[in-house]
């Protein structure tokens, strides 16, 4: 089954055998996100810290369902239960095998930049999408070192240093030479989390385009040198499942915090088969990625130049709405998307990232929408006494901007789209076409200064 994000809600009588999936759709569709995650652990969504970043125009289901249609909101990906298996592309895809535009943002938020990256029709390219999040995830871990941990090391030579393997000795060393088999727990590089790194780093190399994840740079180069360095000795292709039964278990440390998620990315992975073809009966899997979220971050590596992005999960640039008049203390936490960097000066420009088709006029019979598109920006540009506010939006017929006056004040709302390229032949037009559009759109804000 395939369908959009943000379809506006498709009959079901358009999908094929639709009787035979229901049950299964029924089971995850209009349930909480929460909920159906603690269920079922094979359920990918990113970002991890789901709530902090999703737009409030979304609500927390992957789909809605009721008897006549199935209604997506921004998440975007693949997600199964038993033999029916939903894949939600981004609404700017013009077929299973071109959904560059989804590639393309996640090259951008992870710093990945694939020349000669191109899709190929394959109904399970959606876990593609787990390897571009393991170069940022490796590389976050190593800025803590290399993860250290006791193991067992067996050795045979003069040099006692360590508890005496009797049995071993006597078959290794019968007639006796001077060389004595013992055992050490020594601290060592080489342990179960960097083996399985390593085996995650022999993994993508196969891949279409896994060395061009291992070597877009020279950071990402070095490291991999690293971990192929010190993981050589006891390496071996043929007992992966068993360094990955070895990290079942999450590992918590109080020092190497950041290889908790990199070992759950590895594992993802490595197992990302077994989940998809080896699902246990009436489980739900599946791989998703919040389009508000990506939309968000992708804007952002665009306009870190003049804008700042405060981060709800960290709280860096962090603002306040309120300040009381009894004690002036400050309250009511505020993140606007994006604030001007020059925030001292005039004019302030304030502007809110929205994955939501905004070219039309209003949202008049949907005043929960209208609040949360228009009214907190407007709100923003009051707090930070500015006149200019906008809202920035994928459009899929080309650039778009439109100047709206706020009725009886000096303040204008702008909406303004960036194209996104629908019919592109290959990965590459869309990249060129698409970087031209964003040229438009950053002249587009300067414009308003």
């Amino acid at each position: 089954m395939r369908t959009t994000d943000n379809n506006g809600g498709r009959r079901l009588s358009e999908f094929a055998n639709i009787e035979e999936k229901i049950a299964d759709l029924t089971h995850i569709g209009n349930r909480s996100l929460i909920e159906l995650q603690q269920e079922n652990p094979d359920l990918l969504i990113f970002p991890h810290s789901f709530g902090y970043y999703h737009d409030d125009v979304e609500k927390p289901v992957i789909f809605g369902l009721d008897n006549e249609k199935l209604t997506t909101q921004n998440l975007m990906g693949f997600v199964g239960r038993n033999n029916t298996q939903l894949s939600i592309a981004s609404r700017f895809a013009n077929s299973d095998d071109k959904d560059y535009f989804i590639h393309y943002m996640l090259q951008k938020v992870f710093s990945i930049n694939l020349l000669d990256f191109d899709q190929t029709p394959n109904k399970d390219n959606i876990w593609d999408f787990l390897l571009y999040l393991f170069p940022s995830h490796l590389k976050k871990a190593c800025s803590q070192g290399i993860y250290k941990a006791y193991r067992i090391e067996k050795y045979n030579d003069s040099n006692i240093k360590g508890a005496i393997d009797v049995k071993r000795h006597l078959v290794q060393n019968n007639p006796f030479m001077g060389k004595v088999s013992y055992t050490t727990r020594e601290h060592s590089y080489d342990n179960p989390i960097t083996q399985l790194i390593r085996h995650t780093i022999e993994h993508i190399k196969i891949h279409p385009f896994g060395n061009g994840l291992l070597t877009h740079d020279s950071e990402m180069r070095d490291i991999v040198s690293r971990f192929i360095f010190i993981t050589n000795k006891h390496y071996n292709k043929n007992v992966r499942q068993k360094v990955i039964n070895a990290n079942l278990k999450s590992i918590s440390h109080p020092y190497f915090t950041e290889y908790t998620a990199l070992q759950k990315l590895c594992l993802n992975i490595l197992k990302h088969e077994k989940i998809t073809f080896g699902k246990e009966k009436n489980k739900v899997y599946g791989l998703l990625f919040d389009g508000a979220w990506l939309w968000e971050e992708y804007l952002n590596t665009i306009l870190k130049d003049d804008f700042i992005h405060p981060e709800n999960k960290t709280g860096k640039h962090r603002f306040y709405l309120f300040k009381s008049e009894s004690d002036s203390k400050v309250f009511q936490t505020i993140y606007p998307d994006f604030i001007s960097k020059r925030i001292n000066e005039r004019p302030v420009l304030v502007g809110d990232a929205k994955y939501i088709p905004l070219q039309q006029k209003s949202f008049s019979s949907e005043s929960e929408r209208a609040t949360s598109i228009y009214y907190k920006t407007i709100a923003y540009m009051y707090r930070f006494n500015s006149r200019n506010g906008f809202l920035l939006f994928p459009n899929p017929v080309g650039n778009f901007c439109e100047n709206n006056s706020i009725l009886e004040t000096n303040g204008h709302l702008r909406k303004i789209g960036l194209g996104i390229p629908k019919n592109s032949e290959n990965f590459k037009e869309f990249k060129k076409l698409i970087e031209e559009n964003e040229i438009i759109l950053k002249k587009s804000l300067t414009q308003i200064f």
